[in-house]
Protein backbone atom coordinates (compact mmCIF):
# COMPACT_ATOMS: atom_id res chain seq x y z
CA UNK A 1 0.00 0.00 0.00
CA UNK A 2 1.18 3.75 -0.38
CA UNK A 3 0.53 6.25 1.71
CA UNK A 4 0.99 10.30 0.98
CA UNK A 5 4.02 11.69 1.36
CA UNK A 6 5.36 13.12 4.69
CA UNK A 7 5.91 16.72 2.57
CA UNK A 8 2.15 16.30 1.04
CA UNK A 9 0.59 15.29 4.69
CA UNK A 10 2.59 18.38 6.28
CA UNK A 11 1.09 20.82 3.43
CA UNK A 12 -2.10 19.49 4.06
CA UNK A 13 -2.45 19.94 7.49
CA UNK A 14 -1.11 23.52 7.53
CA UNK A 15 -3.71 24.63 5.07
CA UNK A 16 -6.61 23.29 7.04
CA UNK A 17 -5.01 25.50 10.13
CA UNK A 18 -4.78 28.09 8.70
CA UNK A 19 -8.30 27.96 7.24
CA UNK A 20 -9.67 27.44 10.50
CA UNK A 21 -7.85 30.56 11.89
CA UNK A 22 -9.35 32.31 9.16
CA UNK A 23 -12.62 31.23 10.32
CA UNK A 24 -11.75 32.19 14.24
CA UNK A 25 -10.72 34.96 13.00
CA UNK A 26 -13.30 36.51 11.52
CA UNK A 27 -15.78 34.59 13.94
CA UNK A 28 -14.02 36.72 17.53
CA UNK A 29 -14.22 39.98 15.39
CA UNK A 30 -17.81 39.48 14.31
CA UNK A 31 -18.53 38.89 18.52
CA UNK A 32 -16.15 41.29 19.49
CA UNK A 33 -18.04 43.97 17.08
CA UNK A 34 -21.09 43.41 18.84
CA UNK A 35 -19.93 43.86 22.37
CA UNK A 36 -17.84 47.00 22.36
CA UNK A 37 -20.70 48.86 20.95
CA UNK A 38 -21.19 52.07 24.07
CA UNK A 39 -22.84 55.41 24.08
CA UNK A 40 -20.17 57.99 25.80
CA UNK A 41 -21.97 61.12 26.35
CA UNK A 42 -19.94 64.24 26.76
CA UNK A 43 -21.40 67.68 28.26
CA UNK A 44 -19.43 70.05 26.31
CA UNK A 45 -20.86 73.32 27.83
CA UNK A 46 -23.23 73.89 30.70
CA UNK A 47 -24.19 77.51 31.99
CA UNK A 48 -26.59 79.31 33.43
CA UNK A 49 -28.43 82.41 32.78
CA UNK A 50 -30.83 84.66 35.11
CA UNK A 51 -34.14 85.80 33.38
CA UNK A 52 -37.10 86.86 35.16
CA UNK A 53 -36.72 86.02 38.44
CA UNK A 54 -36.35 82.18 37.39
CA UNK A 55 -32.30 80.34 36.36
CA UNK A 56 -32.48 78.76 32.51
CA UNK A 57 -29.53 76.26 32.68
CA UNK A 58 -28.14 75.22 29.44
CA UNK A 59 -26.48 72.36 28.77
CA UNK A 60 -25.17 71.21 25.73
CA UNK A 61 -24.89 67.15 25.22
CA UNK A 62 -22.83 65.05 22.64
CA UNK A 63 -23.02 61.40 22.01
CA UNK A 64 -19.38 60.39 20.73
CA UNK A 65 -19.87 56.49 21.28
CA UNK A 66 -20.20 54.21 18.48
CA UNK A 67 -23.99 53.57 20.03
CA UNK A 68 -27.35 55.12 20.38
CA UNK A 69 -28.06 56.79 23.44
CA UNK A 70 -31.44 57.36 25.73
CA UNK A 71 -31.57 59.95 27.96
CA UNK A 72 -34.31 58.50 30.46
CA UNK A 73 -34.14 60.91 33.53
CA UNK A 74 -32.16 64.14 34.59
CA UNK A 75 -30.78 64.56 38.53
CA UNK A 76 -31.01 68.08 40.05
CA UNK A 77 -28.71 68.08 43.22
CA UNK A 78 -28.79 64.02 43.50
CA UNK A 79 -32.71 64.65 43.12
CA UNK A 80 -34.25 62.87 39.85
CA UNK A 81 -36.49 65.44 37.96
CA UNK A 82 -40.15 64.39 38.45
CA UNK A 83 -39.03 65.01 42.55
CA UNK A 84 -38.03 68.83 42.05
CA UNK A 85 -41.42 69.79 39.97
CA UNK A 86 -41.98 72.53 42.33
CA UNK A 87 -38.99 73.63 41.45
CA UNK A 88 -38.04 73.80 37.76
CA UNK A 89 -40.68 75.70 35.88
CA UNK A 90 -40.14 74.03 32.81
CA UNK A 91 -37.54 72.62 30.12
CA UNK A 92 -37.09 71.50 27.00
CA UNK A 93 -34.94 69.89 24.09
CA UNK A 94 -33.17 70.46 20.79
CA UNK A 95 -31.44 68.91 18.23
CA UNK A 96 -33.29 65.01 18.90
CA UNK A 97 -35.52 63.32 17.11
CA UNK A 98 -37.39 62.25 19.95
CA UNK A 99 -37.91 65.11 22.10
CA UNK A 100 -40.40 64.01 24.53
CA UNK A 101 -40.51 65.42 28.68
CA UNK A 102 -44.16 64.81 29.39
CA UNK A 103 -45.19 65.76 32.44
CA UNK A 104 -48.76 64.38 34.12
CA UNK A 105 -49.94 65.41 37.11
CA UNK A 106 -46.50 66.45 38.31
CA UNK A 107 -45.03 63.35 37.32
CA UNK A 108 -41.94 63.76 34.98
CA UNK A 109 -41.15 61.47 32.67
CA UNK A 110 -37.97 61.47 30.44
CA UNK A 111 -37.28 60.17 27.08
CA UNK A 112 -34.79 61.76 24.80
CA UNK A 113 -32.43 59.93 22.05
CA UNK A 114 -29.60 61.08 21.28
CA UNK A 115 -27.96 59.01 18.05
CA UNK A 116 -24.26 58.13 17.63
CA UNK A 117 -22.44 61.21 16.65
CA UNK A 118 -25.35 63.48 17.29
CA UNK A 119 -26.12 66.19 19.93
CA UNK A 120 -28.71 68.13 21.92
CA UNK A 121 -29.27 70.71 23.91
CA UNK A 122 -31.18 70.90 27.06
CA UNK A 123 -32.81 73.59 28.88
CA UNK A 124 -34.04 73.59 32.28
CA UNK A 125 -35.84 76.43 33.70
CA UNK A 126 -35.15 76.61 37.64
CA UNK A 127 -37.53 78.77 40.21
CA UNK A 128 -35.17 81.57 41.30
CA UNK A 129 -36.97 81.16 45.23
CA UNK A 130 -35.58 77.37 45.31
CA UNK A 131 -31.53 78.67 44.12
CA UNK A 132 -29.22 81.49 44.76
CA UNK A 133 -26.74 83.42 43.11
CA UNK A 134 -23.32 82.07 43.62
CA UNK A 135 -25.17 78.03 44.18
CA UNK A 136 -23.50 75.22 42.29
CA UNK A 137 -26.30 72.82 40.61
CA UNK A 138 -25.23 69.57 39.77
CA UNK A 139 -27.29 68.42 37.07
CA UNK A 140 -26.72 64.55 36.44
CA UNK A 141 -27.69 62.88 32.97
CA UNK A 142 -29.29 59.27 33.31
CA UNK A 143 -29.41 56.86 30.61
CA UNK A 144 -31.16 53.57 30.09
CA UNK A 145 -27.93 51.48 29.87
CA UNK A 146 -27.67 52.95 33.62
CA UNK A 147 -24.56 55.29 33.18
CA UNK A 148 -24.63 58.82 34.58
CA UNK A 149 -23.13 61.82 33.21
CA UNK A 150 -22.43 64.81 35.88
CA UNK A 151 -22.13 68.42 35.43
CA UNK A 152 -21.64 71.65 38.07
CA UNK A 153 -22.92 75.09 36.80
CA UNK A 154 -22.82 78.16 39.13
CA UNK A 155 -25.68 80.05 38.67
CA UNK A 156 -23.74 83.95 38.42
Amino acid sequence: MKAISPVIATVIIVAVAIAIAVAVAFWMTGITGTFTRYEKLEITYAYATKEDGSWEVVLKVQNTGPSDATVDDIFINGKPLSAVTDSVTSYSASGSDSDTWSSDNGTVSVDLSIPSGQSLTLYLYLKGDGFDSGQTVEIKIHTAAGNEYPKQVTLP
